[in-house]
């Protein structure tokens, strides 16, 4: 059996991007603000809440922004959706999110 024969093959894919710096992680979670990022997928509507409930017995004083404000980012609208991700994560100060709960 004889296929195709190639010169050169590289087993990786192009580079679409560029790396970026990592943001330093935060030393206390006191006061800071964070937001819920849910794909529709895997249980998020029964998991969030329960994360929720316990970060806040850890620090009372955080504030949560639901899944709700920032559209399902896995469904028809995805493209759109993301494309106005930073700009509400900016508008509601989040600090730190918390996406691909699940199974």
């Amino acid at each position: 059996m004889k296929g195709p024969t190639y010169k050169v093959v590289w087993p990786l894919g192009r580079r679409h991007s560029d790396k970026t710096a990592l943001s330093s992680p935060l030393d206390d979670l006191s006061g800071k603000t964070v937001c819920e990022i849910w794909d529709r997928q895997f249980r998020g509507d029964e998991v969030f809440p329960v994360i929720r409930q316990r970060l806040q017995q850890l620090y009372p004083d955080l504030r949560f922004v639901g899944h709700e404000e920032f559209g399902n980012i896995h469904g028809p609208d995805e493209r759109q959706t993301l494309e106005l991700l930073p700009g509400l994560l900016r508008k509601h100060g989040c600090d730190l999110a918390i996406t691909g709960v699940g199974a």
